[in-house]
């Protein structure tokens, strides 16, 4: 693994939630230990589905175009935020793809070293009604896949 490690960029996926923003860590943690590049995606996801609303919708065009913007402006906040902890040389790469989440990541996910993605990053209901997607990628992806697990809830001790 090493050997291709070292040739072939870290996938990391996001869905702008917490947990994937504790997965972002550990992509450049596994970048700067090999020294590659990482590719940070986001899959936006057809009006059909759930995305951000948990509810079916018929999208406008004037929405559509927000949520472009917003994913434009999420995507180079964690880039800076993310380049700050990379060794120098090394880069991200922010990609954008229009489809259903697991497909759009195995597809990503052809030609690169290692996919790094969170345990889940929806929740409530909608974890009920639709597959998970990082168990999808661990179970079809061709390269090794990281999972990572969300924070514990910080305890109050007072």
């Amino acid at each position: 693994m090493d050997k291709i490690m070292r040739t072939q960029e870290v996938l990391c996926p996001t869905d702008f939630s917490a947990t994937a923003a504790h997965a972002l860590k550990y992509a450049v943690e596994m970048a700067n230990l090999y020294q590659v590049d990482i590719r940070l995606l986001h899959v936006v996801s057809p009006a059909r589905s759930a995305h951000f609303y948990g509810v079916a919708v018929e999208t406008p065009a004037s929405l559509e175009q927000k949520l472009a913007e917003f994913v434009a402006e999420k995507m180079q906040s964690l880039q800076q935020d993310m380049q700050q902890g990379l060794k120098s040389g090394l880069s991200i790469k922010c990609i954008v793809r229009h489809g259903e989440a697991s497909e759009e990541i195995l597809a990503e996910a052809a030609d690169v070293g290692m996919v790094v993605i969170a345990s889940h990053g929806s929740s409530g209901l909608m974890d009920f009604l639709k597959p998970h997607v990082s168990q999808d990628v661990v179970r079809l992806a061709k390269c090794p896949v990281l999972v990572v697990k969300s924070l514990p809830p910080i305890k109050d001790l007072s």
